[in-house]
């Protein structure tokens, strides 16, 4: 039995840190024919985009999309999910860089849940779509939060976005199924960057500062290759070293009588090695078989790493053509 237990918990540990979503870069959207909106009445006003960031991460990474959104009329609202961003947590240990303190550090992020992620960004979209439509977009891990959002208030969406994202179906219906299916085999790993026993802490503690170059050159590869060195030093000093182990294991299924609705687009990344093109398509194919009269619309981005393009402009001109 302690086998069994222990093999069990090595393979939610690999196929987590196999999934990591960890920086962002934009997102984009649309709706295809025949789609029956969610929105039960129609809301006047600009457009607000609701930008729900990845894991490791926060609201601050959407700001060239956000900026560029605002400045063509539309809302943006960046959000940090609990204990993310304005309300992030720094271990101690981390800023001496003390690794055997950092191993056991608590973590107050410990025991946050699905739940407390979607709790937040539905309580956001609520008060946005007092003022007009509201388009939802999640990167990466964002994506789970994307599908339980638009489970609970499908009616407040005017669309919804995969950004290189987890979109769990009923074969896959967590984030560390996704990250363990076939599709994902070729994903980079971060794990020998892991701090401290994940099980025993309750989150996936990684260590950004490292100076070592073997970590730097693996954490590149995960994040963005094709990136310039002094951009990928900037996303490593936005990241946040931790994250709840909870959030991987919740099921996040979209149902096709309320999520399902909602006009929807994937944002397909060819050179992602976090999440691999080839799960980006299963995740789509599965959602389109459970809704085929209501499919993604995908916008392919072949070249683009795991962040996105380095240029904001596509991803934000695909995304201003959903406030129509």
């Amino acid at each position: 039995m302690d086998a069994t237990n222990a093999q069990r918990t090595g393979t939610t540990r690999r196929a987590a840190l196999r999934g990591l979503g960890l920086a962002a870069g934009g997102t984009a959207l649309a709706g295809g024919p025949g789609v029956s909106r969610a929105v039960a009445e129609p809301r006047h006003g600009p457009t607000t985009y609701v930008l729900v960031h990845g894991t490791h991460s926060a609201g601050a990474f959407w700001m060239p999309i956000a900026r560029e959104l605002t400045l063509r009329g539309h809302r943006a609202v960046t959000v940090d999910q609990p204990r993310h961003g304005t309300e992030a947590f720094v271990p101690e240990s981390y800023q001496r860089q003390d690794l055997k303190a950092m191993a056991v550090e608590p973590s107050p992020l410990k025991g946050l849940a699905l739940d407390d992620y979607e709790a937040r960004v539905t309580g956001i979209v609520r008060r946005a779509a007092r003022n007009g439509p509201v388009v939802l977009v999640g990167h990466s891990l964002g994506g789970v939060s994307v599908s339980r959002v638009g489970n609970a208030v499908p009616h407040l969406l005017h669309h919804i976005c995969y950004m290189a994202a987890f979109c769990p179906s009923r074969a896959l219906p967590t984030a560390d199924a996704c990250t363990a299916a076939p599709e994902n085999a070729n994903a980079v790993s971060p794990v020998e960057l892991t701090v401290g026993d994940p099980d025993q802490l309750g989150v996936l503690r990684l260590n950004f500062r490292t100076g070592d170059s073997r970590e730097l050159t693996l954490l590149k590869e995960m994040i963005c290759a094709d990136y310039p060195y002094a951009d990928f030093r900037r996303i490593l000093a936005g990241m946040q070293t931790d994250e709840p182990i909870a959030a991987y294991a919740g099921r996040a299924v979209g149902r096709a009588d309320s999520w399902g609705r909602i006009p929807r687009t994937y944002l397909r990344f060819g050179e992602d090695r976090t999440i691999a093109t080839a799960l980006q398509d299963r995740m789509v194919a599965e959602a389109d078989a459970l809704t085929p009269d209501n499919r993604f619309r995908v916008h392919d981005f072949p070249e683009a790493s795991h962040v996105g393009p380095l240029d904001p402009a596509p991803i934000t001109e695909a995304l201003h053509t959903l406030a129509a």
